[in-house]
């Protein structure tokens, strides 16, 4: 007579994999069931929560008021605020509110930090955000993205300064993603690897997806911003004529940061935002999408620097510093380097 209860090995394995939840599965990393480690499980809890949040919202774009469009503000960073900005901002601080969680939480969308008094005695940590990166493709409905990066929280500076949130990249305990695509997918670590879940729709849950990522050490894919080319500098001008003349590469640029790195660490190959003439820092933020990134690439076996140093030793000299980037698969960094030299 059989065992109804037993499952063959295949079953047992997806089994296994469909009931690791992103909160089990940080507890799983941290390796202990103490205080710290249950306030992380929680802490990215709270960002899955933001992600499904945003992703709903996203779903409903075109047939509910103040999804598409633009707000007509300006952010801090001169850039007009779309609504989704604006809306996925907010759901990442009540997410956080009353949950004695964080302290802090800073944003490329507000200009000094976001304080929720009441858990700064408690929070131990300092959650910094993109709430959406790649806005100008939210109207057109493709892929874009949130990122953020955790760091443990230190003093109690309410002025808004942040003086040690300016701090080299190293600095981060954790870092990951968002990507609202064809799926749901949440990309993070805790510097021990780097693990993908992807949201299941039918019961709420982001479900482990792929464990332990390791990137291509070299990729095909190069991904730039080629509209750009006239205000580089020669030498990346150079490094891009090379791509043009060599058989086999490919060219792929969404125009969000998530979805064209989430490619890569997969795929393998080169993301490049450099700076331009007149704005030699370039476009991307350090503190919000640069060091996250690299964070979690270099967990992943690759590499990332501004190109002439790696971006995870960069000490911002402000909140909103930023920063050339140049990231990928360690033998493409490599090679655009040699055209740097």
């Amino acid at each position: 007579m059989l065992d109804s209860t037993r499952l063959n090995p295949a079953e047992e394995i997806v089994l296994g994999r469909d009931f690791m939840t992103l909160s089990q599965h940080v507890l799983s990393q941290v390796g202990t069931f103490s205080p710290a480690a249950y306030d992380l499980s929680a802490l990215m809890g709270r960002i899955g929560l933001a992600g499904k949040t945003i992703a709903r919202h996203l779903s409903r774009a075109g047939l509910v008021e103040n999804v598409l469009g633009v707000t007509g503000e300006v952010n801090v960073q001169g850039e007009a605020v779309k609504n989704m900005d604006r809306y996925a901002n907010r759901v990442f601080l009540r997410a956080f509110e009353q949950s004695g969680l964080v302290c802090r939480l800073a944003s490329e969308e507000m200009e000094k930090p976001y304080y929720i008094p009441e858990n700064c005695p408690i929070g131990r940590y300092t959650l910094l955000y993109d709430p959406i990166d790649g806005s100008s493709n939210i109207d057109v409905n493709l892929a874009i993205g949130s990122i953020f990066s955790i760091r443990q929280q230190e003093g109690n500076d309410e002025s808004g300064e942040a003086l040690d949130l300016l701090q080299a990249g190293r600095k981060q305990i954790g870092a990951g993603y968002i990507l609202y695509g064809t799926s749901t997918m949440l990309v993070y670590s805790l510097g021990k690897g780097v693990h993908a879940f992807t949201l299941d729709p039918s019961i709420g849950e982001f479900i482990l997806s792929q464990e332990n990522i390791h990137m291509p050490t070299k990729g095909s894919i190069y991904s730039v911003n080629e509209g750009n080319f006239w205000q580089w500098q020669e030498p990346m001008r150079e490094y891009v004529r090379h791509m043009h003349s060599q058989a086999g590469n490919t060219a792929r640029y969404s125009g969000a940061l998530v979805a064209d790195i989430h490619r890569i660490l997969f795929q393998g190959g080169i993301f490049l935002y450099p700076g331009t003439v007149g704005h030699e820092d370039g476009k991307l933020r350090l503190l919000y999408e640069s060091a996250p990134l690299a964070f979690l690439i270099e967990q992943a076996g690759g590499r990332a620097t501004t190109g002439t140093q790696e971006i995870l030793d960069v000490i911002p000299d402000r909140l909103h510093t930023r920063t050339p980037l140049i990231i990928g698969s360690v033998e493409n960094v490599k090679e655009v380097e040699s055209f740097l030299i």
